[in-house]
């Protein structure tokens, strides 16, 4: 407006404004009381905070701002600072844990053979055995035997029972038993009384094991081509050896455990079927597996009768391995037969459409080879 009222309103709004701003000064700024010098200073004494210039209390960085800016008359569009908590967001609270019922598991405990119902005019008994007198006890490949203390009419003591467990229990009328038990080649056996109450024996058993392995070299032989007898004593005691003995176990494979009584015994390991044989004595000891390891010093030779060197050996051809002084070692039949022979040195044989073919050869161990013999 270019009115004189236009002009006179224009004229006034500084003043207003000039109004409000000291009337919110005086309602903001502290009361300053009046404070007299006292006597001997030239001015009020200020405290130590207020020496110096003012202190800056913004953050680093120099226009920090602490808080959101305020509405004021320079600043009307300012929006006002909220000074209520913030809403509560939802937070997700996990359902109680169900309570477990289910009873402690019962804590474990060495199995103990507990003693069955036992029927009117019997008795239990109970064994068991182990190597020593020392436990622990044996826990498998037992065979008990329970025989009468008295033959029958007929002068023979027949079996009663009879268990393979580790430690059986025998229901039996009171009386006088015989109660035998096997592990392997080792056995023993004891008298036992029965009358009321449960009857316990403990068989001790002074026996070990043995395995056995057969090598050429560091080369160990396959299973299925070597074999072991085992007889008792040394074969350098006497009376000892093998010639007209009955071996305790014949043809034992490769890592077969043979439970044997403690003592000593001579063993025949059989490489292949001809004269790669080895003897040695074992010593086997109560409660401890003896690992035999029977080195022989053989080969597996593979005989041909060729019309050329390299040629193809000819079939249904005899064959006769000699020692030099003539004994045979081996006979065979075919194109390409296999012998496994010891180290030495042998003459061969053989025949073909009614001719005879001779060479000679020697055996070294280890170095299986095929020896070729010429039909001409």
């Amino acid at each position: 407006m270019t009115g004189p009222h236009g002009t006179h309103a224009r004229r006034r709004a500084p003043h207003l404004a000039a109004l409000v701003l000291a009337a919110l000064l005086g309602l903001t700024a502290p009361a300053v009381a009046q404070v007299t010098v006292p006597p001997g200073f030239e001015s009020v004494p200020r405290p130590p905070g207020q020496v110096g210039g003012s202190q800056n209390l913004m953050p680093p960085g120099g226009a920090g701002v602490l808080a959101p800016p305020q509405p004021s008359l320079a600043n009307p569009g300012a929006p006002p600072m909220v000074l209520a908590p913030p809403a509560a967001q939802p937070v997700a609270v996990p359902p109680p844990a169900a309570p477990n019922l289910a009873p402690p598991p019962p804590p474990t405990t060495a199995a103990v053979p507990t003693v069955p119902m036992v029927p009117p005019g019997q008795v239990a008994l109970m064994v068991s055995a182990r190597f020593g007198k020392e436990p622990p006890n044996i826990g498998a490949g037992l065979h008990w035997r329970v025989f009468p203390d008295k033959p029958d009419n007929s002068g023979a003591f027949r079996m009663l029972r009879e268990e393979r467990a580790a430690a059986p229990i025998f229901v039996l009328p009171p009386g006088g038993y015989v109660v035998h038990v096997s592990f392997g080649l080792a056995t023993a056996a004891k008298k036992v009384q029965l009358r009321s109450e449960t009857v316990r024996e403990a068989f001790e058993l002074v026996a070990g094991g043995a395995r056995f392995e057969g090598r050429v070299g560091d080369s160990k032989i396959p299973a299925g081509q070597i074999t072991f007898d085992i007889f008792r004593g040394s074969q350098f005691e006497a009376g000892g050896g093998s010639d007209g003995a009955r071996p305790l176990a014949q043809n034992v494979a490769t890592s077969d455990v043979v439970l044997l009584p403690e003592g000593t015994y001579h063993i025949i390991s059989n490489y292949g079927n001809s004269n790669a044989t080895v003897r040695s004595d074992i010593r086997v000891q109560a409660g401890k597996l003896t690992d035999v390891v029977v080195n022989h010093r053989a080969a597996v030779i593979t005989l041909k009768l060729v019309n050329e060197r390299g040629g193809e050996a000819l079939a249904n051809t005899q064959w006769s391995v000699l020692t030099p002084g003539g004994d045979i070692v081996k006979e065979a039949i075919g194109a390409f037969p296999k012998v496994v022979l010891a180290e030495g040195e042998y003459s061969v044989v053989a025949r073909n459409d009614d001719r005879t073919f001779n060479s000679k050869f020697k055996v070294e161990p280890g170095v299986d080879r095929e020896i070729e013999v010429m039909s001409r």
